[in-house]
C-alpha cells in the first residue's frame, strides 16, 4: 500500500499523553477517504466485531436501535451477483440474461460487503428522519473504524439498493429499509489522497437574528 494511504491499526495507548493521543486519532480521521475497488484481505470476524461495536456508538434518539446490518462475504458474493443480474433482467425483460452478466462483478468488488438496513418505528415519537440519520451516523462510525484498522471502505447506494427484490433477497423485514452497501477491503496501492476543500467555505458563525429578519418583524 502507498505510505500515504496505509493506516496501521490504531493503538492510542502508545501515545505518551492525552494531547498526543488526541492528535493521533484526529490525524487518522483526517486521512480517511473512499476507495474503489477493494481487494483482499478484508477484515476478519474479530475486526468486524469491532467495526459493528463502533456502529452502535452512534447517536440514537429514543434508544430505538434502528440499525440492521447484513454481512456478505465468501461464496455468498456470487449469490449476490446473481441477484444483481436478476434485477437487471427484470428491468429489461426483452434482453437476454447474457446482456446483464457483467452486473455480477459488482458483488466481487470487495471481499466484504455490508448491507445497511434501517428498522424505522412509525409508532415512535422520534421523527423518521432522525431514525434514518442514526443509521447514517452508525455507517460513518463503521467507515472510520474500517479506516483506522487499516482497510478501505466505499458507501454505495443506487437503484439496486431500493429494489424490493434486493430487499427480499437479503432477508430484510417488510418494515425495514435497505439504505445501501458498504464495500470493505484493502485499498488500491496507487490511489492518491483525496483533495478536500477548506472547511471555512461550509461554516459560519451565528451571532443573532439577521438584520433582514429583524426589520421584517
Amino acid at each position: 500500500m502507498d505510505s500515504l494511504l496505509a493506516v496501521e491499526p490504531l493503538d492510542v495507548t502508545t501515545a505518551p499523553d492525552p494531547q498526543d493521543r488526541a492528535e493521533t486519532v484526529l490525524q487518522a480521521l483526517l486521512s480517511r477517504q473512499s476507495h474503489w475497488p477493494l481487494t483482499s484481505p478484508g477484515p476478519g470476524d474479530k475486526e468486524l466485531a469491532s467495526i459493528f461495536d463502533a456502529a452502535l456508538r452512534a447517536p440514537d434518539h429514543g434508544n430505538l436501535r434502528p440499525w440492521r446490518f447484513v454481512v456478505v462475504r465468501g461464496a455468498a458474493r456470487a449469490a449476490l451477483g446473481e441477484v444483481l443480474v436478476d434485477i437487471a433482467c427484470a428491468r429489461s425483460p426483452g434482453e437476454p440474461r447474457s446482456a446483464h452478466a457483467h452486473r455480477a462483478q459488482k458483488a466481487q468488488a470487495a471481499p466484504v460487503i455490508i448491507a445497511l438496513g434501517a428498522a424505522v418505528d412509525p409508532s415512535s415519537t422520534v421523527p423518521e428522519v432522525e431514525q434514518l440519520l442514526a443509521v447514517g451516523a452508525a455507517t460513518m462510525n463503521m467507515l472510520n473504524a474500517i479506516h483506522v484498522l487499516g482497510y478501505g471502505g466505499f458507501w454505495a447506494t443506487g437503484a439496486d439498493s431500493y429494489e424490493p427484490a434486493m430487499h427480499s433477497a437479503l432477508g430484510f423485514e417488510p418494515s425495514e429499509r435497505l439504505l445501501g452497501f458498504l464495500f470493505v477491503g484493502t485499498p488500491p496501492a496507487n490511489q492518491r489522497p483525496a483533495k478536500r476543500p477548506a472547511s471555512a467555505a461550509f461554516v459560519r458563525e451565528w451571532t443573532g437574528p439577521s438584520s433582514q429578519q429583524t426589520s421584517a418583524n
